[in-house]
């Protein structure tokens, strides 16, 4: 059938709200002039539905256990990423009008907008997967949709070790991170498994504390008997009701926190997030993106900038608010791994820079010149 005879079908159905059943289908099949075969009218339906109901054509990829990333950037061009890399898929779209439709079908499921006024969405679906589309022509060529899915449970630690992710006997330097409460934040690249880490090493903590969580997309999924999720919210088109991280964090630091998590530190909350962890709230953490951990302290001061907080003052907060950096990469081949683990410490100056304790390494982590202060702080914890 053509994508033009398809699409006045799609018409007919949409101006009654009705679902693509293969009864009506063969009604508007009718009334359009055509006479088509039980086999001809199924795969009508077929194609309809893999349009209006789920994800579409992405659905067996986001279904697949082992996919964390599916993006679509041409009809002919989706994309999946299996914690190996980006690999190409057989999966195809009919043409351009599909992906947009797709697109704004799913940002509609989300209670967002998308259309040539408001040409991109960033945004969580019910089932979680977080959304990002991009429609022409800020998307030169067509739109654009990445979608990562998230899993309904947190990895295990041991899953990690024989991932590699981290290396043997590296969970034994991790938990003592955790039972000595030390503050710390975890950066990386985008896809470099920040998220899955932290939702990890939540799962870590003792069952009695409570964890409350800040985030712009709520992504962190910790195996914990007692979590408090708080998560941002837009603008409407009035330009009302807008949350921000900020907000949700000093809301946190009222709800009695055990640990207190920002699932990504990208603003002005910084200085309360710092200013929390001064303030007797230990064992707090976080994500950052950064490119090495030794680049965090800058990555931090340029954020507390954006709040009005001047250099001197950031470092002084620094100092005093966080313990270590678990830095991960992504290698060429696609695998995830903590490449280090840095304690902070002021220098001459007064400003703080991180110095590495622990490098990753086949057989376990490697000391480094700041191991004996990692070992010191980790002996709070017993």
């Amino acid at each position: 059938m053509s994508g033009a005879l398809l699409e006045l079908v799609r018409r007919r159905l949409a101006e009654t709200g009705a679902e693509p059943t293969p009864a009506r289908v063969a009604v508007a099949l009718r009334a359009e002039g055509k006479l088509l075969g039980d086999a001809e009218v199924l795969g009508v339906v077929a194609a309809l539905r893999s349009e209006m109901v789920g994800s579409g054509p992405l659905e067996p990829l986001l279904a697949a256990p082992d996919v964390t990333d599916v993006l679509v950037t041409a009809p002919d061009e989706v994309w999946v990423d299996r914690g190996g890399g980006l690999e190409r898929t057989a999966v195809r779209f009919r043409d351009a009008a599909a992906v947009r439709r797709l697109a704004q079908r799913l940002a509609a499921v989300a209670g967002r907008r998308l259309d040539d006024a408001r040409p991109w969405v960033d945004a969580r679906l019910p089932d979680g997967t977080r959304l990002h589309a991009v429609l022409p022509p800020v998307a030169v060529g067509g739109t654009c949709l990445s979608l990562r899915v998230l899993r309904p449970r947190a990895f295990g630690l041991a899953e990690l070790v024989a991932a590699g992710t981290v290396p043997p006997g590296g969970d034994r330097l991790l938990r003592a991170v955790l039972a000595a409460r030390l503050s710390f934040l975890v950066s990386g690249g985008t896809g470099s498994g920040k998220t899955t880490l932290l939702s990890t090493l939540l799962g870590l903590v003792g069952p009695a504390e409570r964890i409350v969580l800040a985030e712009d997309s709520a992504e962190l999924r910790p195996d914990h008997p007692h979590v408090v999720r708080l998560e941002t919210r837009p603008a409407n088109q009035e330009g009302a009701g807008l949350v921000t991280l900020r907000d949700l964090v000093r809301q946190a630091l009222r709800m009695r926190p055990d640990r207190l998590v920002v699932g990504e530190v990208r603003g002005a909350e910084v200085t309360d997030l710092l200013a929390a962890l001064n303030t007797g709230h230990e064992g707090g953490c976080g994500t950052v993106h950064a490119n090495a951990a030794c680049d965090v302290p800058a990555r931090l001061e340029a954020l507390g900038s954006t709040a009005g907080l001047d250099r001197a003052a950031l470092h002084s907060q620094l100092a005093a608010a966080l313990s270590l950096v678990i830095h991960l990469v992504r290698d060429r081949d696609g695998r995830r791994r903590i490449a280090q683990i840095h304690v902070l410490e002021r220098d001459p100056a007064g400003f703080v820079v991180t110095v590495p304790a622990a490098r990753w390494a086949p057989d376990g982590f490697r000391e480094a010149p700041g191991w004996g202060r990692l070992m010191r702080l980790c002996e709070r914890g017993g």
